[in-house]
């Protein structure tokens, strides 16, 4: 008798892409199989957009899993997953679709597979309404390794809506278990550093750099006195970036 299928209703609440990456994390992580329907039922445009169905696909990939409905606007999946396994896998989206995203769906996968694990990704790297690489480097990783799990990490091109085109490279050594924190001091803030940075047409020349970066120092010395803020300003490399973009 075959397992029964847990039903994921992929409208629920905002009815966005993270109730559908959720459901793929649990349904390899527990074995079971799983069908979501209604994804993104909350946008304007429905269904499976290319960045979603590149998840889909390699958390499929991943877990040698059996998909049905894999197809750009398909609004309902259905996923038979199999044993996690080490290796390399690749997606590329063919647009601005996040890499942080692909980055969200595979990770929490292959953190617990058999071996050494290394993701190829390309896509967008700095991209709205989702987190930039930046944030999943600097802020989600120091964060995961205090559950006691890391990854490496190259970027070896940002890319920028529309043409996306940015590649990220991810090689990450599994663990038996996650271990439990307690994070419930604030800390003290003692200092603040960080980028801003213009690619493109963009001219390094024309302020948007300096004005991003002056606008987040005068707002972070209002609010944190007596603090060191240090951002650095620069354009980046063409061989580097692919579009016109910046971010800070």
């Amino acid at each position: 008798m075959s397992e029964s299928i847990k039903n994921i209703d992929g409208g629920w609440l905002e009815g966005g892409g993270q109730i559908l990456r959720m459901a793929l994390v649990f349904s390899v992580l527990k074995q079971k199989p799983v069908q979501v329907y209604n994804i993104r039922a909350g946008r304007s445009n429905p269904g499976l957009r290319a960045q979603h169905l590149k998840g889909v696909e390699i958390v499929r990939d991943i877990s040698g899993g059996k998909l049905k409905g894999g197809e750009i606007g398909s609004t309902e999946i259905t996923l038979h997953p199999g044993k996690v396994r080490c290796g390399e896998y690749s997606a590329d989206t063919g647009t601005a679709g996040s890499v942080g995203l692909l980055i969200q769906v595979a990770l929490p996968c292959i953190l617990f597979s058999n071996g050494m694990t290394i993701l190829k990704l390309r896509g967008g790297t700095n991209a709205e309404m989702a987190p930039q690489i930046d944030y999943t480097t600097e802020i989600f990783r120091p964060l995961l390794e205090k559950f006691g799990a890391t990854f490496d990490y190259k970027i070896l091109k940002r890319g920028y809506y529309p043409r996306g085109g940015g590649e990220v490279h991810i090689r990450v050594n599994p663990v038996k278990e996650l271990k439990p924190v307690n994070l419930v001091e604030n800390g003290h803030i003692v200092s603040v550093w960080g980028w801003s940075f213009v690619a493109g047409s963009l001219s390094y020349k024309g302020n948007v750099a300096h004005l991003m970066a002056d606008s987040a120092v005068q707002t972070l010395r209002k609010a944190l006195r007596n603090v060191d803020v240090k951002i650095e300003r620069y354009k980046e490399n063409p061989d580097e970036a692919v579009g016109n973009g910046s971010g800070i």
